[in-house]
């Protein structure tokens, strides 16, 4: 099996990525690369930080990689959280919880609630120059969370056409529709026709 580099040691995004791409490619972590690296995040978007973090492992380790940054976007915050998703309240334990509320104290009394997560995914191949793959999908945030699945903003977040949060969806269900499992799809669709021996 075809072997590639998923620039994360997140283990939520691995399993989504493992369950989408695992049947057709050996997909490894940093971890088990022994890229234990703090990767720089510091470009303006989130094409700009999957390619900072896919240009590293490539550089330095040489394996064919590809890597992603992705948030959420609020519209009433001008797109905040944006790139600062996974920092967003500056804590530095029960992160997602923090973020969660400080986001909805943002959005406290705000009538528009649409917001949408979106995905951007660099490819570097031995081809050299990159390939990038995007996904989004639109929503609305809740004034509290619901569910115990999934991870992030997850329980705030409701799915354009759906009355449940992605943390009350199976895996199987959000990866059908979440930005990750768009961008993924689009990924694994060139892989298939352009990642051979």
């Amino acid at each position: 099996m075809k072997k590639i580099v998923f620039a994360s040691n997140n283990s939520h995004k691995l399993a989504e990525l493992r369950s989408i791409l695992g049947h057709r490619y050996e997909v490894l972590s940093l971890a088990d690369i022994n890229c234990h690296d703090d990767i720089p995040e510091t470009a303006d978007s989130f094409e700009g930080n999957a390619l900072l973090k896919a240009r590293w492992v490539k550089d330095r380790y040489g394996y064919d990689c590809f890597a992603d940054d992705s948030g959420l976007e609020v519209y009433a915050l001008g797109g905040a959280p944006g790139i600062y998703s996974a920092r967003y309240s500056g804590a530095t334990t029960d992160v997602a919880a923090a973020n969660n509320a400080k986001l909805l104290r943002e959005l406290s009394g705000a009538d528009d609630r649409r917001a949408r997560f979106r995905t951007a995914i660099a490819l570097l191949t031995s081809d050299a120059e990159p390939v990038f793959f995007n996904g989004t999908v639109e929503g609305h945030i809740l004034e509290a969370p619901r569910g115990r699945g999934g991870f992030g903003y997850d329980p705030l977040f409701v799915p354009e056409g759906w009355t449940r949060t992605f943390a009350e969806a199976t895996g199987e269900e959000k990866n059908a529709i979440s930005h990750r499992g768009r961008a993924v799809a689009a990924l694994a669709e060139y892989l298939d026709n352009n990642f051979n021996d």
